[in-house]
């Protein structure tokens, strides 16, 4: 006969006055068919019935007393909709597959079945299954000027489109000299006119983002070659993904009304330096943007 694995939890209905915490059972336990240590049994059935509480004496009291345990709060009751069933969902198919259908059967001593359906109840999310916002990183050298305006200027790309919740987005430099400091005043100014705010502050680059996000954009070739150069020495010591090396981008690959193949660093120029590469952004944002949405439609999807 099959052993089955049961999940079961209960929270407290009494006031939050009278019991300050909430009290989790969670019993977990092999049950067989014939021959249940608990004196219950689990079988599949095909028509999902409706219980959505079971007693927790009518449950629990048998566990309680096969363990020995006194028993405490004899008023909670089961609720199937609780979050603790979600955890059915992670039980590999191949080793308890019945436990995947949501209808089963839970009977007593007595002969008297409780029958219950999980896909009545409270619909559960299953976390292993949500897609992740998709992660675009702008790198350029010390993280004060282009990257943090190329964040900045896609940020604000996305919301107009109302697609804030699909992307993770995040500027880092090639060199920490300017780690923990805010974007470069000059740049910060010119994108305030033109009504956006950038509040990044600095950061190297880091093994980590490499795995993290799903496209990395250089602001320029000398970039790119040290991004590359950072992933060959981090590859084997942080066992980074083999062909994470493909996510690395140059920015102006996606200009559509500009020639120039790189955003220049305008830190030694005087402002129109930093409306120049604004401008690159502007054109180059709102064609990478729309590459990743014809790329992957899960985004528009989820």
């Amino acid at each position: 006969m099959t052993n089955y694995i049961l999940i079961l939890s209960c929270t407290s209905n009494s006031s939050p006055q009278s019991h300050p915490f909430l009290f989790f059972f969670i019993g977990m336990v092999l049950i067989h068919t014939t021959c249940s240590p608990f004196g219950f049994s689990i079988n599949e059935v095909s028509t999902p019935t409706v219980v959505s509480r079971i007693s927790f004496n009518s449950v629990c009291s048998k566990v309680a007393a096969r363990l020995n345990l006194p028993l405490c709060h004899p008023n909670l009751v089961l609720s199937l909709s609780s979050p603790f069933f979600s955890l059915l969902r992670f039980i590999p198919k191949t080793q308890y597959p019945s436990l995947r259908n949501p209808n089963f059967v839970l009977s007593s001593p007595s002969g008297s079945l409780i029958k219950a359906s999980m896909s009545s109840s409270t619909p559960l999310t299953d976390s292993a299954t949500e897609i992740k916002p998709f992660s675009v990183l702008f790198v350029c050298l010390g993280n004060i000027c282009r990257s943090p305006a190329a964040e900045g200027v896609f940020r604000g790309i996305v919301k107009k489109r109302d697609l804030d919740s699909k992307f993770n987005i995040d500027s880092a430099g090639t060199i920490n000299y300017h780690e923990g400091n805010p974007a470069d005043p000059r740049m910060r100014a010119a994108s305030k006119k033109r009504g956006m705010e950038i509040t990044s502050i600095s950061r190297p680059i880091r093994p980590s983002d490499f795995r993290d996000f799903d496209i990395i954009l250089a602001m320029d070739k000398q970039n790119r070659e040290d991004i590359m150069e950072a992933f060959n020495r981090w590859k084997e010591r942080d066992g980074l993904p083999a062909d994470a090396y493909k996510k690395v981008k140059l920015m102006c690959s996606y200009c559509k009304k500009h020639d120039e193949s790189e955003v220049p660093d305008p830190y030694y120029g005087g402002p129109q330096g930093f409306e120049k590469v604004l401008d690159l952004l502007e054109d180059a944002c709102e064609s990478l943007l729309d590459s990743i949405l014809a790329e992957n439609d899960r985004i528009l999807q989820s």
